[in-house]
């Protein structure tokens, strides 16, 4: 997927991670995301701002901060991407009720908020 939209995997993942976000973010949060440091964090946000996946806006609450979201034109380009890969995820889903489905859904969101709070725990250990 990386290779087809022109990035890093790492970029990607960034990428993920700013769909999943409601609102924009800074550079720091996007830093506590990915546990890369500021300064990296800071290079790929440029890397992606550079091929058009992200855009950057004035903080309306602090005008000297910088945030980060996907380029609307970013949704687009990663939904084509995923037309084909995400029509054979949901064909594999299909044959999941939806009690099953839930399950799924469920464990899913506890293994991601264990992982969350892992790496949490990890970083607060290391500073």
């Amino acid at each position: 997927m990386a290779d087809r939209l022109g990035i890093h995997p790492t970029d990607l993942q960034c990428v993920a991670l700013l769909d999943l976000e409601s609102d924009p973010v800074s550079s720091g949060e996007i830093a506590r995301l990915t546990g890369l440091t500021p300064g990296a964090a800071t290079r790929l946000v440029d890397r992606l701002d550079k091929v058009g996946l992200v855009v950057r806006q004035s903080d309306p609450d602090d005008r000297r901060r910088t945030l980060v979201a996907l380029a609307p034109e970013a949704r687009a380009r990663i939904s084509s991407a995923w037309e084909i890969p995400g029509k054979a995820f949901g064909e594999a889903l299909d044959r999941y009720d939806d009690e099953e489905l839930a399950l799924i859904a469920d464990y899913l969101h506890r293994t991601a908020a264990v992982g969350r709070a892992q790496a949490q725990r990890i970083t607060d250990q290391v500073l």
